[in-house]
């Protein structure tokens, strides 16, 4: 007998041997919810997404908290902090303008606890925000340091490609930028101050008065870039908030030495709250991952690292890094839902899909998904998607403890699905909304509990699909376009009480900790199940296309059925758990077991193997096949086997 031949065993070690299908009667599908879940933005209060351009200073009609939708965003930190005047007015005027009085520059000098100064009203949060930085400030290391030093010095653009890992010096080549911080300062004598690169870079059209080429290269995106940068400003809300710099209030903060020059002078010109920088990282950085939505999660990393570093610098507070977080995505949301843009971002996404696959060598745009997250931490120090998590779930909330309740509804921003046109592309507008919402952080923390939501977003999560299934979902994924169309995993624990159906050509991996109970349909394409509980703990019902349990094993609290279109492929490895543990019953109506050796863990020749172990197992499979060649299977009514071949 051959490796490959058909193998035959005795009944009396394996039960009876099957050579024609046996069909059962197969159940329903499972029910779910029979309904959808959805999505609402909030009646409240004006949407950011309709009036972002309202973001303005020196405007008499967009000067005070019900006026400007940046001021507006960030209201929640009156309820920590009541600034001196309620007016966008610090070292700022505004001449009257239809109905609206004239403005007059605030009395404000930026000394806390001056007579000009506004008032703390929640001690604890402020002291929490105050003290962090005094902590970060004094522990910070070497290595954070130098970041922290890079990244308040360089065009913020500039230090953001990072997170690009693998394509960083591909996108700095399209888009022509260049920084001429390019070393560390030793100390505040030798500190280079300003960076008199480009920034972004080259944008696709020249321009004659500032001498710059057209690029034809990455030019589009960084049109885009530049386009979400208008009515972005952070200078409205901090001279509305007037919240002084960490260092102004406690001498315990420690500046960076080699950042000493850059500490403002005139404190009545510098509030804190929100920080400028971060905002621009957040606009750029989604921006970018927007663009090259490869490294969605590593750009998402590495915004949040360049907000950390105005803390470690010592030149924000961990409201002012949250606010920026906030206004810096408001802006995102408003510029890429803006009409005008609608050409611009869907262009500048092609173009730079084109740029970095014709650099790589990327055949396909699976290639490229694949590419960009195929380096090792040692060339590139986002590449660990589980540091990733680690570092970025702290830096959301910076250890506050919430004021409220935590278990508020949660609402999510008009248009803010936008961001996840790229990442997620498989999926409606409706959905990206929802995976928004089931993924969204508590409620409660301060400043973060927003009317519109923005406080509570978690792109990193995100990106990792849907948080639960609070209504039943459809993911249909057309394998034919490609990139995310043809494969994706969703890394969250995904809970609820809805049901997956898994439609479409493409295959969908889920690769969390799932506790959904709604049950699992699979009509096309392919469904990974590439966690022990990958399918929560509803009923399974495969329909047509391919159902595949990675080598680890599949949990199935309910049943499983398996009709004569569909397939299940199992990869076996030496583990103890591999193949199914099903805990209702099985219900084969013929369809095809496809098993294949996991080469890492082969198990050992000749060893029998429990495919499936059922409560009840009722039919058979038409077609059994092991590595590609046919195999028998035995069925003793609770179990189904293979033995390996000598």
């Amino acid at each position: 007998m051959t490796l490959f031949q058909t193998l035959t065993f005795s009944t009396a070690l394996f039960g009876t041997l099957f050579s024609a299908a046996v069909a059962a009667d197969l159940p329903p599908t499972p029910n779910g919810l029979g309904r959808a879940d959805s999505a609402s933005f909030s009646p409240s209060v004006p949407a950011y997404a309709d009036n972002g351009a309202t973001n303005q200073r020196g405007k008499a009609c967009m000067a005070t908290v019900d006026t400007n939708a940046g001021v507006r965003l960030l209201s929640g930190f009156v309820a920590v902090w009541t600034p001196s005047s309620p007016f966008v007015d610090a070292d700022v005027e505004a001449p009257a303008d239809g109905g609206c009085p004239a403005i007059a520059k605030a009395a404000w000098d930026g000394i806390p606890g001056s007579a000009t100064d506004g008032k703390v009203l929640n001690l604890s949060i402020h002291t929490h925000n105050i003290a962090y930085v005094v902590e970060a400030t004094r522990t910070r290391t070497a290595e954070r340091a130098i970041q922290a030093y890079l990244d308040d010095r360089r065009g913020k653009n500039a230090s953001l490609v990072d997170g690009l890992g693998p394509f960083a010096d591909i996108w700095r080549d399209g888009a022509k930028q260049v920084t001429t911080i390019t070393q560390v300062a030793s100390d505040a004598a030798t500190v280079k101050y300003d960076d008199e690169g480009n920034n972004r870079g080259f944008g696709s059209k020249a321009d004659a008065e500032k001498g710059t080429p057209a690029n034809p290269d990455l030019g589009l995106a960084v049109d885009l870039l530049e386009a979400v940068g208008a009515d972005a400003s952070t200078e409205p809300a901090k001279r509305y908030y007037k919240y002084a710099r960490p260092w102004r209030w406690s001498d315990d903060v420690e500046v960076l030495p080699t950042l000493e020059p850059a500490k403002s002078n005139t404190p009545g010109t510098d509030g804190g709250f929100p920080s400028g920088h971060t905002a621009e990282a957040w606009r750029d950085g989604l921006t970018m991952a927007y663009l090259v939505p490869e490294r969605f999660q590593e750009m998402v990393t590495r915004a949040v690292e360049l907000g950390d570093s105005r803390i470690i610098a010592g030149m924000h507070s961990p409201l002012d890094v949250i606010g920026g977080r906030m206004l810096g995505t408001a802006a995102v949301v408003y510029n890429l839902g803006r009409a005008e843009n609608a050409e611009l971002k869907q262009a500048a996404r092609g173009q730079a899909l084109a740029w970095i696959k014709a650099k790589t060598g990327a055949e396909t745009s699976l290639d490229l998904v694949r590419m960009g997250h195929a380096s090792s931490a040692d060339e590139d120090r986002f590449a660990d998607w589980r540091a990733n998590t680690a570092y970025v779930a702290p830096r959301l909330t910076y250890g506050f403890e919430p004021t409220g309740s935590t278990a508020n509804a949660v609402i999510v921003p008009k248009g803010a699905e936008v961001i996840l046109e790229t990442r997620l592309p498989y999926l409606t507008a409706e959905q990206r909304r929802i995976v928004l919402k089931t993924t969204s952080l508590p409620s409660g923390y301060p400043v973060m509990d927003d009317a519109e939501g923005y406080g509570r977003l978690d792109f990193f999560r995100a990106a990792d699909g849907f948080g639960a299934f609070n209504g039943d979902v459809t993911v249909t994924m057309d394998g034919s376009q490609g990139g995310f169309h043809e494969l994706d995993t969703w890394r969250n624990d995904i809970s609820g009480a809805g049901r997956l159906t898994k439609a479409g050509t493409g295959t969908l991996a889920l690769a969390g900790e799932n506790s959904f109970s709604g049950g699992t349909i699979v009509e096309d394409g392919a469904l990974l199940a590439a966690s022990h509980s990958a399918l929560g703990t509803g009923d399974v019902y495969i329909a047509a296309g391919v159902l595949a349990v990675a080598p680890e094993g599949l949990k199935l609290a309910g049943g499983f059925s398996v009709t004569e279109k569909a397939t299940l492929s199992v990869t076996l490895s030496d583990a103890a758990e591999t193949g199914l543990d099903v805990s209702g019953p099985v219900a084969l109506d013929g369809g095809r077991l496809e098993l294949v050796l996991d080469p890492s863990s082969r198990p050992s020749k000749g060893k029998a193997i429990a495919v499936i172990r059922a409560a009840e197992i009722d039919g058979t499979f038409a077609d059994v096949t092991l590595d590609g060649h046919p195999v028998e299977a035995s069925y003793d009514g609770k179990t189904i086997s293979v033995v390996l071949p000598e």
